[in-house]
């Protein structure tokens, strides 16, 4: 195996000593013309490339953002990716894209990798509902900021959608269309998102006068295409179907829908589905999913800014306080709700 070229490399070849390489490395202007031009061709006939984990660890700080999300299977949390990949470039960082899979385990593994890789920081959706592996991560003093969850008992930053809203759009919009005996399609119950969707539909259903048996709760254990086929195939089980379903997320939808499909099942008109995300293939499904809309680049973006005013802070060069963004949702209505009762 071929050795790596280094910086004495470098400095024998061109007949100068190591800390002038570095000067014309870093620092080009201190160092004469000659002698630069002489460094430089001895860079290019031997191929040297800076290490720059060498650099990080010797300076202390990353050029890395660390992006941990719960699925990225998910094009919401692809879009959330998009978004702060976006303003890290912007600030000449990049960003090292982890998924967790909604395993607190995995999360637990990731944290730790980025611990070693002493990343700038970490935009982080929590997969451990005990919160027990943010407080292990915390001893790590690297600034962290929550996507799409409020940071509730913490002092960090959080981008968040109001999903008690989004829940109550979704279901209002149900209501509304004249339907009065609605499932849940929920997802795993220690996730804060799928307890305010729920919150926001039960809020709708009082509006309306009407109790929480009108709500049938469907939990699944996973936040994807195939949990929502299973929730499906329990909805068509049931002796008194509901006439609609709302689901935590569009995956799910999509999976209710691939369920009804598949039995006969007419939608809208035998059943309505409204999901929650607004992903592209909501828009492109057989069926056009109406959608609870979260603006994820945005999210992500505005994520990924604060934590670098956070690290920016801690060089001195700005003031940082710890802000809790919480972003409005928009219903999309589409084919799949609009049935008339």
């Amino acid at each position: 195996m071929a050795q790596s070229v280094g910086i004495k490399d470098v400095a024998r070849a061109a007949g100068v000593s190591v800390g002038t390489v570095s000067n014309v490395i870093n620092r080009p202007d201190t160092v004469a013309t000659e002698t630069r031009a002489r460094v430089q061709s001895a860079i290019d006939r031997l191929g040297y490339v800076r290490s720059e984990s060498a650099r990080q660890l010797r300076a202390g700080r990353s050029r890395i953002m660390g992006l941990l999300v719960l699925d990225m299977g998910n094009p919401f949390f692809v879009d959330v990716a998009r978004g702060a990949e976006r303003a890290a470039r912007d600030a000449g960082l990049g960003v090292m894209v982890c998924n967790s899979a909604q395993s607190a385990g995995e999360e637990a593994e990731y944290l730790s990798l980025f611990a070693e890789q002493r990343v700038r920081g970490v935009l982080l959706t929590p997969a451990d509902a005990t919160g027990r592996n943010i407080e292990t991560f915390r001893r790590h003093n690297i600034p962290f900021v929550l996507v799409d969850r409020v940071a509730e008992g913490t002092t960090e930053c959080s981008v968040s959608v109001d999903d008690v809203a989004g829940g109550a759009l979704a279901v209002r919009h149900l209501v509304d269309a004249g339907h009065r005996s609605i499932a849940y399609v929920s997802g795993p119950p220690g996730f804060n998102q799928v307890r305010d969707r729920r919150i926001g539909a039960l809020n709708a259903l009082a509006e309306a006068g009407l109790g929480p048996e009108h709500l049938r709760e469907l939990p699944t254990e996973r936040l994807d295409v195939a949990a929502g086929r299973d929730a499906g195939a329990r909805l068509l089980g049931l002796a008194d179907r509901p006439t609609a379903v709302f689901c935590a997320n569009d995956l799910l939808a999509l999976g209710v829908l691939q369920a009804m499909y598949a039995a006969g099942v007419g939608v809208p008109d035998d059943l309505a589905i409204v999901g929650y995300d607004d992903i592209e293939f909501a828009a492109a499904a057989a069926v056009p999913l109406t959608s609870v809309r979260q603006p994820a680049v945005t999210m992500g973006a505005l994520a990924a800014e604060l934590l670098l005013e956070e690290t920016e802070a801690e060089e001195g060069t700005r003031r940082h306080e710890h802000r809790r963004v919480v972003l409005q949702p928009e219903l999309v209505v589409r084919r799949s709700s609009l049935s008339a009762r």
